[in-house]
């Protein structure tokens, strides 16, 4: 008897979450088709007479050491260590080499016997090493870090928590496994990080939620939303005059640009706002279409009008505290620039007609933008589609 309860219960989820099968299954197999297109080259070094490679290596003995302290660096080490280090991966594994090791306050750090860090072997014609550290290996903390991550999110958010932990692996495999290759081979970048975040908002809301009215409004809503995030984006990057070429740190794919690599650069910054209001608006659309749905169980009775205003006044109460969530986001992430910029006792003409400043601006209230708009679209669609059964 149990034995036909479990199998009865399982046919009654699989006849609840049908849809979300066809959706998973159908999303898998574009994933595939997507990376099947996407052409991944390994640099080859083979044939080269110098190249340089990075592997992991082990300290041994330390052979001089005259790093210190410096006060006027805020207490940062600076110096120069000499090492003998075991090699723990690559075509020298096992072998050991004379390494040094520069420290300064923006780069290395000292390193003790035992310790682990990437290095960078180069091999030249003659046949001659020559290892310097690259950098502490930070990869078995981050590990430990990443870790305990998935532990807490499981532990508090149960089932779910879980499903949210497989939806983030599948927005980094999309985004690492398939915008960023795209772009590099020359895909346009607004539609490419467009279709990657409807994708990514597809998937995850069906793997936390199921394929059900709310999690389709909020689909419906969040596209909307980023949509509008990009639309704004490039509306205000030609109001300040500035593009992707004005962000931090572009510089090196100017280089790969003119190297012969056909990324695009100018959409990067509306790009970066899709990406970056991505998660806001989701948050946002699926709170406004859960909260109309409980509201449409509850009173069967209201009106497409009334489920509207409803979830404008829940819209309402959720604008202030998002908007400074992405407003802070995007001014933690310079702060260190934005407190250089200060400490040069700038003009406010000159400060905020600055790229940097200009950047930022437009990124911040872009996608704070597209997760206000949000609310309407996701009140009128859910509300539309809770009042119509069919």
């Amino acid at each position: 008897m149990d034995k036909e309860k479990i199998i009865q219960s399982l046919k009654d989820w699989f006849k609840n979450e049908k849809w979300s099968f066809v959706v998973l299954a159908a999303a898998a197999v574009l994933f595939v088709f997507m990376r099947m297109n996407v052409r991944t080259e390994v640099p080859d070094t083979a044939g080269l007479s110098d190249y340089a490679e990075y592997e992991r290596a082990t300290v041994t003995e330390i052979l001089s050491d005259n790093s210190e302290t410096d006060d006027a660096s805020d207490g940062s080490w600076r110096g120069e260590q000499s090492l003998t280090m075991q090699i723990d991966s690559g075509q020298y594994k096992g072998e050991t080499l004379l390494v040094n090791n520069y420290i300064g306050p923006l780069y290395g750090t000292p390193l003790k016997k035992g310790d682990s860090a990437v290095i960078i072997i180069n091999t030249y014609a003659s046949g001659d090493l020559r290892a310097t550290v690259y950098e502490y290996n930070r990869m078995p903390a981050l590990a430990g870090i990443l870790i305990l991550f998935f532990i807490i999110t499981a532990l508090v958010g149960g089932k779910t928590g879980i499903k949210s932990l497989i939806a983030l692996a599948v927005t980094v495999a999309v985004l690492f496994g398939i915008l960023i290759p795209w772009l590099l081979q020359g895909a346009s970048t607004l539609p490419a990080v467009f279709v990657s975040c409807v994708y990514i908002t597809v998937v995850s809301l069906t793997l936390i939620g199921g394929v059900h009215r709310k999690t389709v409004c909020a689909m419906l809503g969040t596209a909307a939303g980023t949509a509008l995030a990009m639309l704004f984006g490039v509306i205000a990057q030609s109001m300040t005059r500035i593009n992707g070429l004005r962000t931090a740190d572009v510089e090196p794919l100017l280089q790969l640009r003119q190297s012969g690599i056909p990324i695009g650069l100018t959409g990067l910054l509306s790009a970066g706002i899709m990406i970056a209001a991505l998660g806001a608006v989701m948050d946002v659309a699926m709170s406004i279409s859960s909260s109309l749905e409980e509201i449409h169980n509850a009173n069967p009775s209201m009106s497409a009008k009334q489920l509207f205003s409803s979830g404008m006044n829940i819209g309402q109460d959720m604008t202030g505290t998002m908007t400074n969530t992405l407003i802070l986001a995007f001014l933690g992430s310079g702060f260190t620039l934005i407190l250089y910029l200060f400490s040069l006792g700038l003009s406010f003409n000159q400060l905020f007609s600055s790229a940097y400043v200009s950047v930022e601006a437009v990124s911040s209230i872009s996608s704070s933008i597209g997760m206000i708009l949000a609310i309407p679209f996701t009140a009128a669609i859910s509300s539309y589609m809770l009042t119509h059964e069919k």
